[in-house]
């Protein structure tokens, strides 16, 4: 269960929709995605709760973090909405991103 290898994947999607941002909702959703991927690959149920405890305390946009919901853009955005040009935009970069780094995230950092 400690082994990362085992939810690298859950983390990076996670992140993913983290720098994306969104509304309160997205975020809720993104986090209880990772809540039970986590659980999932681990079935380790209480690594699951304190991961999913740490980003609901730790990543509201309200903080001037890296890692803040909605960190790809500006600080000070919030939980505004996706306009379908910034989804667009966000499609562009991470269609570069996976031609940049064909074997993803996680098997970058194996």
């Amino acid at each position: 269960a400690n082994n990362r290898k085992l939810w690298c994947d859950c983390c990076f999607r996670h992140d993913v929709a983290y720098w994306r941002g969104g509304s309160e909702g997205e975020r809720k959703e993104a986090d209880r995605a990772l809540q039970a991927c986590v659980l999932e690959r681990t079935g380790n149920k209480a690594l699951a709760e304190m991961m999913y405890d740490g980003v609901r305390i730790g990543g509201s946009p309200v903080f001037p973090t890296w890692y803040r919901w909605g960190y790809g853009w500006k600080y000070g955005r919030g939980y505004q909405p996706l306009t379908d040009e910034e989804q667009n935009q966000l499609a562009e970069l991470f269609e570069q991103y996976q031609k940049d780094y064909p074997s993803g995230y996680c098997r970058a950092k194996e």
